[in-house]
């Protein structure tokens, strides 16, 4: 966390504010333009490390203009779902974080299409599907009990559609194929940062649990110390309430000092003076 604070000291000026409407309007450009030219996007857009290495830079960044859902209903829901879900981890980390989150995302989805290309000689069409999937499980993360409606219908736990979407993916990782591992292994990482930067791992310090235990021994020793206390004990007999539980105390206004005295006593004994107890 301290490395991530000395970024947002150095960088922090250059981040961008509300970036998920940005995001938004590449997303609408892309309904646009798969509603003109179906294909094109695949063609000429999507992120392609053989095309990039013939010169077409352009797909880095072109490849998050992939529409979020099928239809222009669907579409327009998951839209205003993922500006939701942007706009409040936003509010809630800090401009710098969410850019650096969401950039982060973008750099290794490019790193898995190169991955890819390089050890397997072939190039795999990315789309940001594992970009926007991070964004859902950053957000369960951060608020696992908001509840929502899963496209406008369906209310649902934060931490359960988490729970879907991880297990979905973990289960791509182990039984999808090498390509299906790079692919979620380097797309997902800039969850896993921050699913491992945001945990507090003192809990599991030595120093600290040592600290915790001391100070449970502390509080027990302290209340066994209080029970041991008696609230009344008589100023002539010396007998308290741990004596005889039926024992009845009482204040002598007669005597200085707020001495007090048993029933025994409270009658029978001599009264103190100032000068008695100087």
């Amino acid at each position: 966390m301290k490395f991530l604070r000395k970024l947002e000291r150095k960088f922090g000026k250059y981040a961008i504010p509300n970036l998920m409407y940005y995001i938004i309007l590449m997303y609408g450009a892309g309904i646009v333009i798969d509603l003109a030219a179906p294909g094109l996007y695949y063609q000429y857009l999507c992120l392609d490390a053989a095309a990039i290495l013939r010169g077409q830079v352009w797909r880095l960044v072109t490849f998050l203009i992939c529409p979020p859902s099928a239809g222009i209903f669907f579409n327009l829901i998951a839209m205003f779902l993922y500006y939701s879900l942007g706009t409040t981890l936003e509010r809630v980390w800090g401009t710098f974080r969410f850019n650096l989150y969401f950039f982060s995302g973008i750099l290794f989805h490019i790193i898995a299409a190169f991955v890819i290309y390089f050890t397997l000689g072939i190039s795999v069409p990315l789309t940001p599907f594992y970009l926007n999937n991070s964004l859902f499980l950053a957000f369960a993360a951060t608020f696992p009990q908001m509840q929502f409606y899963l496209y406008g219908l369906l209310p649902i736990r934060a931490y359960w559609l988490g729970i879907f979407i991880g297990a979905e993916f973990l289960y791509e990782f182990l039984f999808g194929g090498l390509i299906a591992r790079i692919c979620v292994g380097l797309a997902m990482l800039n969850f896993v940062i921050f699913f491992l930067m945001t945990r507090n791992y003192n809990k599991i310090n030595p120093k600290e649990i040592k600290r915790k235990q001391k100070f449970k021994s502390d509080m027990k020793t302290a209340q066994a110390e209080k029970i041991k206390l008696t609230h009344h004990k008589c100023a002539v007999c010396g007998r308290t309430e741990k004596d005889d539980p039926n024992l009845e105390f009482r204040y002598c206004s007669k005597c200085e000092g707020n001495l007090e005295y048993c029933m025994d006593h409270l009658y029978t004994h001599k009264h103190v003076t100032k000068e008695d107890l100087e």
